[in-house]
């Protein structure tokens, strides 16, 4: 049954649909990532060993800069598949120069790029835990926590009118005007646009201040048409929501609480919710559920995933996909990802032909990893 759903994804990427146009904002990473080939234990009596002798060295730490960014990720992801993106997003004059070394595809608009004083930067540790890698970010969001409505131009809201799908992520990273700029963006697009609303906050809790501004503004509103949450910001927006810590009754593990506070979400939300984790991905709309596994594959990378995935769930989203195929084309995506030796994105051809090969590779409840 569940492979018939990797069958409707492949007639859909074989088939003949009009260019789409998708707004990404307003984020751009210079990241390093830092394979952390050990436990945090280990890797912290390491640290610990290195410190009370007075500095160090460890050698044999794998490291790797690479752009970063929600939006720039999206981006380059969506334009591999096909899709026409115009980034508004902001950093400093050397990214500007990275942004154009990484992303080389014809279908992403560079000319929207607001040139500010500080990049933003993160260095990622990735670990080993005992049910797969788990990322520790270590960011520095420079500019990016003063970027708000007042950065956009008449340019830009004129992109985003004409826009079928505008997509605003990294709340967390806009520290001071996050909120703004998620309801001035998304309510042009209802009054004046033609487009979906999609709407990724990151993790919300360095901004957490500001979450119950956000809550008021914008998720209760009717300006987002889709909200997508992994299992942390699920669990912390229903938290807020009900007024009440987000931690998991005593019979309830913490998966089954993200699940729970998706469901919760979708209630008291006119937004969709759509649901990501290393397990499965699932769709809440009112009282209407969809939940698809994700795909057993060797996992080479954590970070990015979610920006893989969000590509495919807007693809879907745009081409109106029965939700099923959509979270079957967005784990799909996301797949192609987190294992390819390259940390790139499929084609439509790559993705077509790696359908194949998910064949009978859903994560069931007996999956340890």
């Amino acid at each position: 049954m569940l492979d018939k759903y990797l069958d409707e994804v492949k007639d859909f990427l074989k088939s003949q649909r009009k260019e789409a146009e998708v707004i990404v904002m307003p984020d751009f990473f210079i990241d390093r990532f830092v394979n952390i080939n050990a436990s945090l234990n280990h890797f912290f009596k390491m640290v610990m060993d290195i410190v009370e002798r007075k500095g160090g060295s460890i050698d044999g730490i794998s490291q790797k800069e690479f752009r970063g960014g929600n939006a720039i990720n999206t981006a380059v992801a969506l334009a591999s598949l096909g899709v026409n993106v115009t980034p508004i997003v902001c950093t400093d004059k050397l990214g500007l120069r990275l942004i154009k070394f990484y992303v080389k595809s014809s279908r992403v608009n560079l000319t929207h790029i607001k040139v500010v004083e500080k990049p933003s930067i993160t260095t990622a540790l990735e670990f080993k835990t005992d049910y797969g890698r788990a990322n520790v970010m270590l960011r520095d969001v420079g500019s990016l926590a003063d970027f708000g409505p007042q950065n956009l131009d008449v340019r830009d809201f004129e992109v985003i009118e004409r826009a079928d799908c505008t997509c605003v992520f990294n709340w967390a990273g806009t520290r001071k005007y996050g909120t703004e700029l998620a309801e001035t963006v998304f309510r042009h697009v209802k009054t004046r646009g033609k487009g979906k609303t999609y709407f990724d906050t990151a993790d919300p809790t360095p901004n957490r201040g500001e979450a119950k501004k956000l809550l008021e503004r914008v998720l209760q509103s009717d300006l987002v048409d889709v909200l997508s949450l992994n299992e942390n910001e699920a669990a912390f927006f229903a938290s807020l929501l009900r007024g009440k810590p987000e931690k998991p009754e005593k019979t309830m593990s913490f998966k089954e609480l993200a699940k729970e506070s998706a469901k919760f979400l979708a209630s008291h939300f006119k937004a969709r919710i759509d649901l990501h984790t290393t397990e499965y991905s699932a769709t809440f709309s009112g009282k209407c559920e969809t939940v698809v596994p994700s795909f057993r594959v060797h996992v080479l990378r954590a970070t990015g995933a979610g920006d893989a995935w969000n590509a495919g769930n807007i693809i879907g989203t745009i081409c109106r996909l029965p939700d099923a195929v959509r979270l079957t084309l967005a784990n799909a995506v996301a797949a192609y990802y987190i294992s390819n030796p390259e940390a790139k994105h499929p084609t439509l051809k790559e993705l077509f032909k790696f359908c194949d090969k998910l064949r009978g590779r859903w994560k069931t409840k007996t999956d340890k990893n």
